[in-house]
């Protein structure tokens, strides 16, 4: 198969940042290493640097599981992002997974097509779990990530590899990743930031397993608005900071991106019979402050029934609702 283009290799990145919760936008051209982007999340907006290429066979008969990018058109050392993060992946079109690679150890290189390499296993089990590790010869960890992970792997990259390279790290990392319960005498002498990896990987994983689950049962569609258009994100009934609240579909609703705020904030909050209402006491906290522009539109999509999941299982709690109204100050 031929390498991706430019171009293919370009929307892959921005649908995969998509899929992670966040928006990215190209600020560079398609064809230039690297591939420079601004990715927002939430309340942040991060400028990435990506040297990406095609993942393609290594060529080695003792070696078939071998792929490897090379680093064909630029020059060492690599330019690196003065103003945020800087990556070097690779990307299987076959499989729509990537590879990610320790920038410190490839920034410098001889004059030629420098090679990177990764083992397709390493893919494989990324793609059934989220993230995969492997040790290669020369003790670099390469990386394997599924594409609804790959704001994770950019934001603690510099870690992963770093703290990936310690004996037994790969092993840990990948049971966290599995959601295996690694607590007690596994964990027990690592220091804090490595206990912090770890941790950070098992929540990676259940918070993309939490959106997927949430946005597959509500048909990838707002559950107030009805639309989908690809900008629906998974909203907690009951916020993750509360010590009850779960990452189960059932404490999940998809909605669109203002719902979604408006909801965390407490403007709108759902009732026991899965209607998503107005909080009167916000709207009057607005009106004292002359913000009530737009929000007769707003409204309009409220006061009947939210959109609900076909599976009457997947629908949301009504414990979870309960606690989530008393959590912030709602009475119905």
């Amino acid at each position: 198969m031929p390498a991706a283009s430019a171009h293919e290799i370009a929307d892959a990145l921005i649908r995969a940042f998509r899929e992670s919760g966040a928006s990215a936008f190209l600020e560079s051209s398609t064809r230039k290493q690297p591939r420079k982007l601004l990715v927002r999340e939430s309340d942040r907006v991060l400028s990435v640097w990506i040297y990406i290429w095609t993942l393609t066979p290594g060529g080695r008969p003792n070696l078939p599981n071998e792929y490897r990018i090379q680093m064909t058109g630029v020059t060492a050392p690599l330019d690196q992002n003065p103003k945020g993060l800087t990556l070097l992946m690779g990307y299987d079109q076959d499989t729509g997974a990537f590879a990610g690679f320790d920038l410190t150890q490839h920034s410098s290189f001889t004059v030629g097509s420098p090679s990177v390499q990764v083992d397709k296993e390493c893919l494989f089990q990324a793609l059934q779990e989220g993230i995969a590790f492997k040790r290669k010869s020369n003790d670099e960890v390469a990386i394997g990530i599924r594409s609804d992970h790959i704001l994770h792997y950019s934001l603690s990259s510099i870690d992963l590899h770093m703290f990936g390279k310690e004996t037994d790290m790969p092993e840990v990392l990948t049971q966290a990743s599995a959601g295996t319960d690694i607590e007690g005498t596994t964990t027990q002498s690592f220091s804090p930031e490595r206990k912090r990896i770890v941790a950070n990987v098992a929540k990676w994983t259940r918070s993309a397993g939490f959106r997927k689950q949430v946005l597959t049962a509500y048909d990838n569609r707002c559950a107030v608005t009805r639309l989908q258009l690809g900008l629906v994100e998974a909203a907690h009934i009951l916020p993750v900071h509360d010590q009850g609240s779960t990452d189960l579909v059932t404490n999940g609703i998809a909605l669109s991106p203002t719902y979604h705020r408006a909801f965390d904030h407490g403007l709108v909050y759902l009732d026991e019979n899965f209607v998503m209402r107005l909080n009167e006491n916000e709207r009057s906290r607005l009106e004292s402050h002359g913000l009530t522009g737009g929000l007769r539109r707003f409204e309009e999509s409220l006061g009947v029934q939210i959109h609900l999941p076909q599976d009457a299982n997947q629908r949301p709690d009504p414990f979870m609702v309960r606690q989530a109204n008393q959590l912030r100050g709602i009475s119905i």
